[in-house]
């Protein structure tokens, strides 16, 4: 009898959830689930290879093998200045979901950090505040990389930073902004995020700000621009001048869809899911997630309970009695085999949201990546397709991002 690797199958036959769970491939054919059919458990996928004469300790060391070659990118990491000291830092097993010792655990090469700023006054004061706030977070990023551990991590502008920073066997941090809130009403303060190393930005978080709306809005439809503002549109002209990718996690519906019809440039959701599993409004649904295909961006997948798993969504919104279920790594995969189905594999990526809320049961923080990659080599993702997953689409869209840049700047 002769027995076929799972890899050797069309690449459309091997999404597992999203179009059923595992396929066997054998001498008497191929044998598939329904697309009503549940996620294959570990028991059924330890059947499969064994079926394809793949043992478990076989299929881990290959998945090992494959976590060890590509380059592992998470796109969005919470952090706390308190934890960039002299005496306290990431240098540190502090208890938080990721630092250097996690991240070298798990085999997490970079880690983009977020320059967070919670949404408050649209005015002078509010803006002032908010832009103070960012400049401690990213001269906390710098002080890591430059002054703390420069032997160990270093931050990454470009794609050839981020391998050349892998090859030295170093970590790697990249900055994103999380709400554009700070930059205020000077549209200068975009070069100067952008000269300080952010690499993607969102317009709006939880609330409105004054260049768009937010999600949130949606509950109780209460929009403050019906999308973008003025504002908010000069500064997408201005993003794509100075080679930020727009990151369009936490916008409304309506400002996503302006974003796509004004950039130049690919854009990101830098952590959402697809709507169509979880019905969070953080999540994108399927127009919006097939106009980012269209316009060459990338989606990450991200690792945050409620936004993969809808039995907890429902818990937790309806603030049911007991524990709400867990999402697992298998829920998180799920979402990539959606989208990955819709959108194809050039435009899904992967992301965790730890210490902002993220963290999932087998992927709770940095030190258990490699359980991420464990399931995609389960569910017969090949070494490419997970290569790209997990850094390389998302490298080509800030590839693509400062090409565009670069015309603009002439």
């Amino acid at each position: 009898m002769t027995t076929h690797s799972l890899l050797s199958l069309p690449s459309e036959l091997r999404r597992a959830p999203a179009l059923c769970a595992m396929l066997v491939a054998s001498t008497f054919g191929l044998t598939a689930c329904t697309e009503q059919s549940a996620p294959a458990s570990n028991d059924q996928a330890a059947a499969t290879a064994a079926e394809i004469g793949e043992t478990e300790a076989q299929l881990i060391e290959r998945a090992r093998g494959i976590h060890d070659r590509v380059i592992t990118i998470d796109t969005h990491a919470d952090i706390n200045t308190g934890n960039f000291t002299e005496t306290v830092n990431y240098t540190m097993n502090l208890d938080t979901q990721v630092n250097l010792v996690k991240m070298a655990a798990g085999r997490l090469d970079v880690a983009w950090f977020i320059v967070y700023t919670g949404q408050s006054t649209l005015d002078e004061e509010g803006y002032a505040a908010a832009y103070a706030n960012a400049i401690d977070k990213f001269d906390a990023i710098h002080r890591l990389a430059e002054v703390i551990a420069p032997d160990e991590i270093g931050i990454a502008y470009t794609s050839d930073d981020v391998r050349r920073l892998a090859s030295e066997g170093k970590q790697v941090a990249m900055i994103g902004i999380e709400n554009a809130y700070p930059v205020g009403l000077e549209l200068s303060n975009i070069k100067d995020f952008h000269d300080r190393g952010g690499r993607y930005m969102s317009l709006a978080h939880n609330g409105h700000s004054q260049f768009a709306d937010s999600n949130t809005g949606e509950n109780d439809n209460d929009y403050l621009h019906g999308g973008l503002s003025d504002l908010g549109r000069q500064a997408v002209a201005e993003m794509n001048k100075w080679g930020i990718v727009i990151d369009v996690s936490h916008p409304s519906k309506d400002a996503i869809m302006q974003m796509l019809e004004l950039t130049q440039a690919p854009l990101i959701a830098s952590h959402s899911s697809a709507r169509a599993l979880t019905n969070h409004t953080r999540n994108l649904d399927d127009e919006m997630l097939l106009a980012i295909r269209d316009n060459g961006g990338v989606v990450q997948t991200v690792a945050f309970g409620s936004y993969i798993n809808e039995a907890r969504r429902v818990h937790l919104a309806e603030k049911r009695e007991g524990e709400a279920p867990d999402a697992t790594v298998a829920d998180l995969v799920d979402h990539i085999d959606y989208m990955v189905d819709l959108i194809g594999i050039d435009h899904v990526g992967i992301s965790s949201d730890f210490d902002g809320g993220g963290g999932i049961s087998g992927w709770n923080d940095a030190s258990e990546t490699f359980n991420v990659t464990l399931e995609l080599v389960r569910r017969g993702y090949t070494e490419d397709e997970i290569d790209k997953l997990w850094g390389s689409n998302l490298l080509r869209v800030l590839d693509e991002v400062q090409a565009v840049a670069a015309e603009l700047q002439g």
